[in-house]
């Protein structure tokens, strides 16, 4: 495994800690809540959140995938079991794709299609890095987000948080 690779993989590992706890925080009874007519429910929301460390390593062991945007319609989810396990094997199935992933493979572009054309092609490590990584930390800022309007104390992600404060925990 090389340098880049083995830290992508450290820090997916200690991100999926913290997005673990944003996602227990859930209050199971708000899955249907959304803070906007044009929002993701909390559920939705929560599953996306979950299922994309896996997803993203499913797809990025074939050279392309093709996407429907219109298609995007994350499920609601019946209960946080569900979440829970959708973000368990997401993130095995993420974890195996990082530990097994060569410097070859890694370098080597992938390509989003959107009717047959390219919507992006980049190296597999640039992907892992824009969507496996920051792609899931900015919906677990969104979470966190709809925590905050709903009443339910925020936990440290990386300092303190109006309701926690890690150096004084």
């Amino acid at each position: 495994m090389t340098p880049t690779i083995e830290s992508m993989l450290n820090e997916f590992r200690e991100e999926a800690a913290v997005t673990k706890i944003v996602l227990d925080r859930i209050p199971p009874d708000k899955l249907g809540w959304k803070p906007h007519a044009k929002s993701m429910t909390v559920g939705q929301l929560a599953m996306h959140l979950a299922s994309v460390p896996g997803r993203l390593a499913q797809s990025l062991q074939q050279d392309q995938v093709e996407i429907n945007p219109d298609n995007f319609n994350p499920p609601l989810p019946k209960s946080m079991a569900e979440i829970h396990s959708e973000f368990e094997s997401s993130c095995k199935a993420a974890e195996a794709f990082l530990s097994g992933l060569t410097q070859q493979t890694a370098l080597a572009n992938w390509s989003l299609m959107v009717g047959g054309r390219a919507a992006f092609s980049k190296p597999r490590a640039a992907v892992i890095r824009s969507i496996m990584l920051n792609h899931s930390y900015h919906h677990r800022g969104q979470l966190s987000v709809y925590l905050r309007l709903l009443d339910v104390p925020v936990p440290v992600i990386y300092g303190r948080s109006a309701d926690e404060d890690p150096f004084k925990m």
